[in-house]
C-alpha cells in the first residue's frame, strides 16, 4: 500500500487551491476542443492539398509570430495582472476558432485562411502562455508545485486523449464545421472559469515591459546552466522527433481518418500513464540527469514508430514515446517552477514557451521535408528519432552540469533571488514587503 501511494498521482493542490481548480477544469475543457481543431487543421489542409510540405508549413506560420510574442508576453506577465492577460488571451483564440468555423461553412475554403489562423493563433498563444505559467505558482504552496506540475500534464493528456480520437470520429462521421463548433462550444466554460480566478497582480516593483527588462531575462537564463540544458534537451528532441506533421500520411497506410485519431492521441496514452504514476518525481533531485535519460528514450520510441508496419506496434510505440516525453516535461517544469525567481517568471515562461514550441514546430518542417525525400514517410520519422537520440547523448556530454544539476540547491537559488529582490523593492518603495 505504501508504494502504491508514493506512485500514486497527488491531488492535494485542487483540495487546497480554489483558484487552481477554476484554472484546471478550464485548461482541461478548452484544451480538449482545441486538440480537436489540433488535428483537423492540418487534415483539412492535407485534403486540399495532398502534399506533406504544406502540412509542415503549419509549423513556420506559428513560428515567427510565437518568437517575438513569447518575449512580449513574458515581459506582459512581470508587469499587469496575469489572470486578466490569460482571460484575454483566451476570448482572442475563441474569435480565431470562430474565423475557422465560418472558412469551413465555404463551398470553396480558403487554404491561405488556414494559415493565418495558425499565425494569429500562436501570436495570442505566445500572450497567454507565459502569464498562465507565471500564474499557477501563485496559486498554490511551493511543496505542491510538483504535484500541481503533474496534475496540469494530467489534463492535457487527458484532453489529447479523448479530444483527438474523437476528432478521427467527427471528421469520418461530419463535415469540418460541426468539428470547429464543438471546440468554440467548449470557450465558453474556460472563459467562465477564468473570469472567477481571483486577480494575480504582478511582483511589487515590477519591471516595466522594455527591451532591457526582456534582455535582463534572457542574461538570466544563460547565467542559468540548468535551464539552458532543459531548452537545448528538448528543442533537439522535438526537432528531430516531431513526426506529427506526417501522420495523416502515415494513417493513410494503416487504416484512413478515424486511425488518424489514434495516432495523435496515442503518445497521450503513454503521458497519461506516466502522470498518473508520477508521485515518485518528487523524491528524486538528479533533475538533470532525468530530462536527458528521458528525451532519449522519446527518440527511441519514435524510431519504432518509423520501422513499424503494422498499427498496434505503431500505437504502443507512440505510446512509449509520450511516456517519456511527460517524464522529460514534469522534471523541466520542476526546474522551471522551483528555481525560477517570481519577478522574472514570466520572461522566463516566454523562453521556455520559445523551447518547447520552437523544436515541434520546425520538427513538422523537418519531417515534411525529409519525406519528400528518398527517404519517404516511415524513414523521416525513423531517421529523425535517431537523430534525438544521438543528439541527447551529445548535449549529456557538452552539458555537466545540467547531467549533475540538482533540484535541492535550485530552490535555494530562488529563496535568495525572492529575499534580494524583496529587499531592493522595499528599499525603492519605502516599505517593508510581507
Amino acid at each position: 500500500m505504501t508504494s502504491k501511494r508514493r506512485l500514486s498521482l497527488d491531488l492535494s493542490p485542487l483540495r487546497t487551491s480554489r483558484d487552481f481548480r477554476l484554472v484546471f477544469i478550464a485548461g482541461l475543457v478548452t484544451a480538449f476542443g482545441s486538440f480537436i481543431s489540433y488535428v483537423t487543421i492540418p487534415y483539412q489542409v492535407a485534403k486540399l492539398t495532398d502534399d506533406p510540405l504544406m502540412v509542415g508549413l503549419i509549423g513556420v506560420c506559428e513560428l515567427l509570430p510565437l518568437f517575438i510574442m513569447s518575449f512580449v508576453g513574458g515581459a506582459l506577465a512581470d508587469y499587469i495582472d496575469r489572470r486578466l492577460l490569460v482571460w484575454g488571451s483566451e476570448a482572442a483564440l475563441a474569435a480565431i476558432c470562430g474565423i475557422l468555423l465560418i472558412n469551413s461553412l465555404s463551398d470553396e475554403p480558403h487554404l491561405w485562411l488556414l494559415y493565418v489562423a495558425a499565425f494569429l493563433t500562436a501570436a495570442v498563444a505566445g500572450l497567454q502562455r507565459p502569464a498562465l505559467q507565471a500564474m499557477v505558482p501563485r496559486l498554490v504552496k511551493p511543496e505542491e508545485l510538483p504535484a500541481t506540475m503533474s496534475l496540469q500534464s494530467l489534463s492535457m493528456q487527458f484532453a489529447q486523449l479523448a479530444g483527438m480520437p474523437l476528432a478521427g470520429i467527427l471528421l469520418a462521421a461530419f463535415d469540418l464545421a460541426w468539428v470547429y463548433a464543438f471546440d468554440l462550444l467548449t470557450f465558453a466554460v474556460s472563459l467562465v472559469c477564468l473570469f472567477l480566478v481571483k486577480a494575480v497582480p504582478p511582483p511589487v516593483a515590477a519591471d516595466r515591459p522594455s527591451v532591457k527588462s526582456v534582455v535582463d531575462g534572457l542574461k538570466y537564463a544563460k547565467s542559468r546552466p540548468e535551464l539552458l540544458g532543459t531548452y537545448l534537451v528538448d528543442i533537439n528532441a522535438m526537432f528531430f522527433g516531431m513526426p506529427a506533421a506526417l501522420y495523416p500520411f502515415l494513417a493513410e497506410d494503416l487504416g484512413g481518418p478515424r486511425v488518424l485519431g489514434l495516432l495523435y492521441a496515442s503518445p497521450a496514452v503513454g503521458s497519461l500513464l506516466a502522470t498518473i504514476g508520477s508521485g515518485w518525481t518528487a523524491r528524486v533531485h538528479r533533475h538533470g540527469l532525468m530530462v536527458l535519460i528521458a528525451a532519449a528514450l522519446w527518440g527511441v520510441g519514435i524510431v519504432g514508430v518509423g520501422l513499424s508496419t503494422t498499427l498496434w506496434l505503431t500505437l504502443f510505440c507512440l505510446a512509449f514515446a509520450g511516456a517519456a516525453d511527460m517524464v522529460s516535461g514534469l522534471f523541466r517544469m520542476i526546474i522551471w517552477n522551483q528555481t525560477i525567481p517570481d519577478h522574472l517568471r514570466g520572461r522566463l515562461a516566454g523562453i521556455e514557451m520559445l523551447s518547447y514550441t520552437t523544436g515541434p514546430l520546425l520538427g513538422q518542417l523537418r519531417a515534411g521535408a525529409m519525406a519528400r525525400t528518398g527517404l519517404g514517410v516511415a524513414g523521416a520519422i525513423w531517421v529523425g528519432g535517431a537523430l534525438c537520440v544521438a543528439g541527447s547523448l551529445a548535449l549529456a556530454a557538452a552539458l555537466p552540469k545540467f547531467l549533475r544539476y540538482n533540484g535541492e540547491h535550485g530552490m535555494a537559488l530562488k529563496k535568495a533571488a525572492d529575499d534580494e529582490w524583496n529587499a531592493t523593492a522595499a528599499s525603492r518603495t519605502g516599505r517593508p514587503l510581507t
